[in-house]
């Protein structure tokens, strides 16, 4: 499993709005990626990419790169629709 946390919000967001977009933020991951094995499995092939040059990756490991930046792009703006103008981010944290 993996857990979301919004990180480095204002001072002034109530905790219930954190945690609202944090929910919405997972909702949309899991929509688009097919649930909690979709999210992890893009989220790990993303993270792979991080570290390693595409040329030198399995087309499988590209291609789930891809899918996160995507939809986790998508998730942000649905995520962040109640918070504003904000520098916040969320940090996806994977359990072992």
């Amino acid at each position: 499993m993996y857990t979301i946390i919004l990180q480095h919000t204002p001072a002034d967001i109530p905790e219930r709005v954190k945690r609202e977009a944090e929910q919405r933020f997972r909702r949309v991951l899991e929509r688009v990626l097919g649930g909690p094995d979709g999210v992890l499995a893009t989220y790990r092939g993303w993270r792979t990419a991080e570290d390693t040059a595409e040329s030198e990756m399995a087309p499988g490991d590209v291609a789930a790169a891809k899918r996160w930046v995507a939809a986790a792009s998508r998730a942000r703006g649905d995520a962040f629709r109640d918070l504003g103008e904000t520098e916040a981010w969320f940090e996806v944290r994977l359990e072992k």
